[in-house]
């Protein structure tokens, strides 16, 4: 599936649709072609349907005297200009041969832009823009991006919904096709502080929008990348790397290909389990239906064109003769024979009366 169906695909009524998955590599690479194309071998291998990069110059990103948000106790680094700077080498022709790599490998590129010059040339590479929370309030940024007329990905982490609805506005007003993805911007993301309500809160407030998650938490089982999908994100996207054990701020609670993996593993089991959103009896319950349910069944001895009464009625298994439902109906019509006691009665037994 291309990221653009996503748009113009309505949500099933009937099932709980696979996620569109994004790796997001992010900065991972750490200047490195070598590992830029390992890392979207990995994500194209665990089945991810995009990988996303960032694009930005520190220069441009952060202030020199801009304080972490992380936890420095996992990236040492306290100032986001100096952990920006470490991995801005990649620009323009670095992500047009990611593209082309990617493209080879059969899985869609992305790369999140932070600036008009990144945005401008990620236009000629990507079908969607993405557009990370940290910018949800930044109009001027979030308008030009709008201006190249393609669908757009919004991360909400750290919004209010006056914030959110905001941001909804300003692409509503431009006509771009949007996604809000829920998101915590806390890293790594406690388990129980990854709100995922919020996924189900999102789709009532913003129903003509696509909704997704971007998870800062660590993988672990994938448990909160399922329970993201069962509440209707229809778009992960998490932090992904080839070395969970590399120190740096987004390798730690990135998932690897084998975590990527498990998820679709996990899920298909999960899916299968909850099968259609619809009330049916299963095949599997046939026989169920015709042993376990009751059939009316012969209280006494009834005589050849006697009239049935409540008092001859009686109701046991299985149901391979008249079902109860009809007991009113067959009230005062008579035994074509004589009728044994126990008998599982069925219409052939029995005859209207005038």
């Amino acid at each position: 599936m291309k990221i653009t169906d996503i748009f113009d695909i309505p949500v099933p009524e009937n099932h709980i649709p696979v996620p569109y998955v994004i790796a997001e590599a992010g900065v991972n690479h750490e200047g490195s072609m070598e590992i830029a194309r390992r890392l979207i071998d990995e994500a194209a291998e665990g089945g991810a349907d995009a990988i996303k990069f960032q694009t930005y110059k520190a220069a441009t990103l952060a202030s020199k005297d801009s304080p972490a948000y992380w936890d420095t106790a996992k990236e040492p680094t306290k100032s986001q200009y100096e952990l920006f700077k470490k991995h801005d080498s990649f620009w323009k022709n670095e992500f047009e041969q990611l593209k082309k790599y990617c493209d080879t490998i059969g899985i869609a590129f992305l790369s999140t832009p932070f600036d008009v010059e990144s945005a401008t040339f990620l236009n000629d590479l990507m079908d969607v823009f993405k557009i990370s929370s940290s910018d949800i309030t930044n109009k001027p940024f979030i308008q030009y991006i709008c201006s190249f007329n393609k669908p757009m990905l919004l991360s909400t982490g750290a919004s209010w919904l006056h914030e959110i609805a905001e941001a909804v506005e300003w692409i509503e007003a431009s006509g771009n096709s949007l996604a809000l993805l829920h998101c915590v911007l806390n890293y790594p993301t406690r388990d129980e502080n990854a709100a995922l309500g919020m996924i189900p809160a999102l789709k009532r407030t913003f129903p003509d929008h696509v909704i997704g998650y971007s998870d800062h938490t660590l993988p672990k089982d994938m448990a909160i990348l399922e329970t993201a999908t069962l509440l209707g994100a229809r778009i992960i996207e998490k932090h992904f790397t080839h070395d969970k054990t590399l120190p740096g701020n987004d390798h730690y609670h990135a998932m690897d290909m084998r975590d990527l993996r498990h998820f679709y593993e996990r899920l298909r089991h999960t899916l299968a389990s909850i099968g259609e959103l619809r009330i049916t009896a299963l095949p599997e319950e046939e026989p169920a239906r015709r042993n376990a349910r009751r059939s009316l069944v012969a209280a006494r001895n009834i005589t050849k064109g006697e009239r049935l009464t409540g008092a001859d009625l009686t109701w046991k298994r299985p149901a391979h003769g008249i079902s109860p439902r009809h007991f009113d109906e067959i009230l005062g019509m008579a035994a074509r024979h004589d009728i044994a006691e126990d008998t599982v009665l069925q219409w052939t037994d029995l005859e209207k009366m005038d």
